[in-house]
């Protein structure tokens, strides 16, 4: 099984791109940050953040693209997905992208 949940904060504005009849892709970065601690020794582990590249196909995209901003807070769940492409210098890089199938906001929605 591939299954992948994550909350955390959105790091940037979304990336949207339009393809074909209207279908719609979207990307963002999401921070998911795991508390520090003391030790009983009172060694102090601090905070660690990991970011994670997370992708919504069709209406999710859509959907992102008119509700989710930079800082909010999102509940997603989704599937990993491992690539690989070389640069114009011919260096491999490796991705890990989130292929989200679903998404709930957690941030409250602003008052008007």
């Amino acid at each position: 099984m591939n299954k992948v949940m994550l909350i955390g904060n959105v790091g940037k504005e979304p990336d949207i791109h339009y393809y074909d009849a209207d279908q719609a892709v979207a990307k963002i970065t999401l921070a998911t940050t795991e508390r520090g601690y003391t030790l009983k020794n009172g060694t102090q582990v601090p905070d660690r953040t990991d970011w994670h590249n997370l992708v919504f196909y069709r209406q999710l995209a859509k959907i992102v693209e008119q509700f989710v901003h930079k800082g909010d807070k999102l509940y997603v769940e989704g599937r990993l997905r491992y690539n690989t492409y070389d640069d114009k210098l011919g260096k491999r890089h490796f991705v890990t992208e989130i292929m989200v199938e679903n998404m709930e906001l957690l941030t409250p929605k602003q008052q008007s």
